[in-house]
């Protein structure tokens, strides 16, 4: 490869083999129906409990059902330590908001001596939730909150037959909490950082519980909860002063970086009435009016692109900056080229596309840094509906962005006012959002590697639905 733009060059090869991945992830995962709306192919997708272990338990002071969901006191409790408690078969997700479980007691046995609670790995399988370091519990028979010591403190009211008693996480505000019968009946500070187990714990005679891990609705209203934690957040973030035109400035930025003249245009003229241009900051030699470079070249190469004419946006790269397409075997040529490839098995012309990836992949196929993009590129022409098969992600409009936004990022690299070309790869929105992302997995990781991650996608689709 030409060692001249490399930098950007490799990071749109990197760009495509993200997308290869993402969407053979998609295609081998199954559908999860589980409460937190996350399925297999989500980068924050985790395991979550399904069962109670029978494998790790307290033996004979507690028999679990056939259904792995119920657990009862078979015999008389004669100690203190005869408790006969169950853990998850998982550990409680920890990456994203809130996790719950809930309990239903079937039977309150001779004492009702039944908890409910989380427990860490290595948990003393036969003492109370609460009653050892590193676990809390919600009792049942006397209603105390016992939280690393045999010591309970007072908490909210006893439950029995027939109660639904829940535990859950509150990531955001590093909490347990607990309820009873749909309702909250309090919350305690989450001292502990790593792994807990959804945890039960049955005590005296006859006792008997079923447990809810989400597979039946909650008697609580989680997701009401949720929605409740997430305006707590919005509201802190509404309380922070912004300039009231920073907005226009990013946006108008995003529009210029990406060649939407028209759009810039109308943009431009909603906003004279109300917000007065802004001049961004300048950063690495260049302004956000630096993003302007070019833009009626850009806008012309992406439209282009994106119609799929590509032989036509070569010669406009030819005509207007050739010295990013004077060596053939560069980054940028090789995106073109595979797409001009794809191109042609989009529209059915097999004959054509097999000459032309015989002429131009040669060339590439040696080089190991694109060989598994040159093999996904030739596996197009192995199936008879290539849409359908593991690389049909190549025949959809993604890909020819990716295309579009590599030569976006190439022209604006020829702005002889820039001084880093690496600042071309992303829009000031975007390195906004990148930023964003960054602040909060750092601050999940003071946390313990607990809690959510930035997700735009779901605060747009928040923000839809509202």
């Amino acid at each position: 490869m030409a060692q001249e733009n490399d930098a950007i060059g490799f990071y749109f090869l990197d760009l495509w083999r993200l997308h290869s991945k993402s969407a053979a992830s998609a295609a081998a995962a199954t559908t999860s129906s589980s409460a937190s709306g996350l399925s297999p192919e989500d980068s924050e997708f985790e395991e979550e409990p399904t069962e109670l272990d029978t494998v790790n338990s307290s033996g004979g002071f507690s028999l679990v059902g056939a259904d792995k969901l119920s657990v009862q006191y078979p015999s008389v409790n004669l100690h203190g330590h005869d408790v006969g408690v169950v853990q998850a078969n998982k550990p409680a997700p920890s990456k994203r908001l809130i996790y719950y479980f809930e309990i239903y007691v079937k039977n309150a046995g001779a004492r009702g001596q039944i908890a409910i609670g989380f427990t860490s790995p290595g948990f003393k399988m036969r003492r109370q939730p609460g009653w050892e370091a590193n676990s809390y519990g919600y009792h049942g028979d006397d209603g105390l909150l016992y939280r690393g010591h045999g010591k309970g403190e007072s908490f909210g009211p006893t439950y029995s037959t027939g109660d639904t008693v829940g535990g859950g996480i509150n990531y955001a505000a590093q909490e347990f909490f607990f309820t009873k019968n749909g309702m909250i009946v309090g919350n305690v500070q989450k001292d502990v950082k790593g792994p807990l187990f959804p945890t039960v714990a049955v005590h005296s005679q006859y006792e008997e519980v079923l447990v809810n891990f989400g597979q039946e609705q909650f008697a609580f209203d989680l997701k009401a909860f949720e929605a409740e934690e997430r305006a707590k957040q919005q509201a802190t973030i509404d309380n922070v002063a912004i300039p009231q035109n920073a907005s226009y400035g990013i946006v108008r930025s995003y529009l210029q970086y990406y060649g939407y003249e028209e759009t810039l245009e109308l943009f431009d003229m909603s906003s004279k009435s109300t917000l007065p241009p802004i001049s961004l900051a300048e950063e690495n030699g260049c302004t956000g009016e630096g993003n302007s470079y070019a833009i009626d070249h850009r806008k012309t190469l992406r439209q282009l692109i994106r119609r799929g004419e590509i032989d036509d946006a070569f010669c406009k790269l030819q005509q207007w900056y050739p010295h990013l397409v004077q060596d053939d075997k560069s980054a940028l040529c090789f995106l073109l080229h595979c797409q001009k490839f794809i191109e042609l098995v989009r529209v059915g012309r097999l004959e054509d596309a097999v000459a032309f990836g015989r002429t131009e992949f040669e060339k590439f196929y040696r080089l190991t840094e694109v060989h598994d993009l040159v093999k996904d590129c030739a596996a197009l022409l192995a199936y008879e509906q290539p849409l359908k098969s593991s690389v049909g992600y190549l025949l959809g409009d993604s890909q020819r962005e990716i295309v579009a936004d590599a030569v976006n990022a190439m022209v604006l690299s020829t702005n002889p006012n820039i001084k880093d070309s690496k600042i071309c790869l992303h829009s000031c929105l975007e390195r906004l959002l990148r930023q964003l992302t960054t602040c909060f997995l750092e601050k999940r990781s003071l946390n313990g590697d607990q809690g959510e991650a930035f997700d735009l996608r779901r605060i747009l689709s928040t923000y839809k639905k509202a």
